[in-house]
């Protein structure tokens, strides 16, 4: 169920420091540190002599050494030092190292062929690398299939009763919605003209009064999915082509799987409103938690249904063909890295 030879998110940069993170990205351990000069380590997380985690290591410079035996690993993953110092350590003797770029806030890490690497694969994150814009969030680790969030937010029309104390809006289920797919990119567009605005666009606006809000949900493989999100007032004529005139903003969503029922859930907003504004960013990535944490309820509950139902399959409505289609290019992408010569 994951695809390879792909670009995950495998931690916020300021989670990356000096000393040892363990993740599990589609089912394999890694581990993440600083070198000295603030470049990111990925290695994966066993000791080459008895399997031990490196990420329970002690740290000796930019090295780390097993704490089982001593054999003592570089930051490229070769042994440099063996338990018997006498002896020298053979080539063979080394750790997979992950080839990793940071960009967008994000530590990426590449799953699959190093040698297929290439950094023009990162999904891009644009407003969160503007000057322009500012960006922050945070991450959840939870307990469900990582498509599931995927069909979660292709499919804005929970907020209506997920979310109906802040994002939430009757207005969500009556806007017709359109879907397209192009490749291996999914959009979702809703536009909704003339209405009341929820309480915290109201507030962001900074004024009451009607207003054109949209949702376009951006599927953005293998599992990323950017939601562009904001109102104006009805007066600013905005369209869903130029819809610069209220406030705006980019709702960020980076998927890394863990397992078949687990998933590392990166998220945030970057927008181009209140930007110097660092108390408001504070309160809305923590306005924004108290969203997420609801949608984490929903989805973990949903995966211990699904678990204790083998025999009932998830139904799509017309309301689900963005998760639909996005399911489609993941399994597309599956079966041609299974297929002979796949990627």
């Amino acid at each position: 169920m994951f695809v390879r030879n792909q670009w995950y998110v495998a931690s916020w940069d300021h989670e990356i420091d000096r000393q040892p993170l363990a993740r599990r990205i589609c089912g394999e351990s890694i581990l993440l540190y600083r070198r000295f000069d603030r470049s990111v380590v990925v290695l994966h997380d066993a000791c080459p002599h008895r399997l031990l985690p490196l990420s329970m290591g002690i740290k000796e410079g930019d090295n780390i050494r097993c704490r089982y035996h001593g054999l003592l690993i570089d930051s490229e993953g070769r042994a440099i030092e063996m338990p018997i110092r006498s002896e020298r350590p053979h080539k063979s003797i080394c750790v997979k190292a992950y080839p990793v770029v940071e960009r967008h806030r994000f530590v990426w890490v590449w799953i699959g062929d190093a040698d297929k690497a290439d950094a023009k694969l990162i999904p891009d994150f644009w407003p969160c690398s503007r000057s322009d814009w500012t960006f922050d969030g945070d991450y959840y680790h939870i307990q469900c299939d990582y498509r599931l969030v995927i069909d979660n937010l292709m499919d804005l029309s929970h907020e209506t009763y997920t979310h109906q104390g802040s994002i939430g809006q009757h207005e969500i289920l009556e806007a017709p919605i359109q879907t397209q797919t192009d490749g291996n990119h999914v959009t979702v567009t809703r536009w909704m003209a003339g209405i009341d605005a929820p309480p915290f666009w109201r507030n962001a606006l900074k004024q009451e009064g009607p207003v054109d809000r949209w949702q376009i949900c951006h599927f953005l493989a293998p599992s990323s999915v950017i939601i562009d999100v904001g109102v104006a007032p009805v007066a600013a004529r905005a369209t869903l082509e130029h819809h610069d005139q209220g406030v705006r903003g980019f709702v960020i969503d980076a998927l890394s799987p863990e397992s078949d029922t687990s998933c590392h859930y990166f998220w945030g907003m970057a927008r181009n409103f209140d930007v110097n504004d660092v108390g408001f960013t504070a309160r809305l990535k923590h306005q924004q938690g108290a969203v997420f944490r609801e949608d984490v309820a929903v989805l973990e509950a949903q995966q211990r249904s699904i678990l204790v139902n083998p025999d009932l399959k998830l139904r799509g409505f017309s309301i689900d063909a963005g998760g639909v289609r996005a399911r489609h290019v993941i399994d597309r992408m599956i079966q041609a890295q299974h297929a002979p010569g796949g990627a």
